[in-house]
């Protein structure tokens, strides 16, 4: 069976989203909650979960260099593709998300993503 991609409008406007002071927020899509993060005028996102220990990743922070940092247990994750940069061998999944005319909108494949 093949994978289907679809695309789902998330906000009109980046300014519609509603960031922490850390620039995350969470979204849910069809039952499913997704982090979402803003970084140097760039938005990424990404699974809700930390894939070590469950934690919150919306509840974590970005670092100066533009990882996503777990509040848990620190581990950084790049937000251009999921891959753990301190060494633990963890990857977050993460979807392709978009700014355009006609709003905010982000790609997850289906149909339980």
């Amino acid at each position: 069976m093949a994978s289907t991609s679809t695309w789902y409008k998330i906000a009109a406007s980046i300014s519609e989203i509603s960031f922490n002071a850390n620039g995350l927020a969470e979204i849910d899509i069809n039952g499913k909650t997704v982090c979402i993060a803003k970084n140097n005028d760039q938005i990424f996102a990404c699974t809700q979960k930390c894939p070590h220990a469950g934690a919150l990743l919306s509840t974590g922070h970005i670092d100066a260099l533009g990882n996503l940092v777990c509040p848990l247990h620190k581990y950084k994750f790049s937000l251009k593709n999921g891959r753990n940069i301190s060494g633990e061998g963890y990857y977050l999944k993460t979807f392709a998300i978009e700014e355009r005319e006609g709003g905010v909108f982000i790609c997850v494949e289906g149909p339980a993503f």
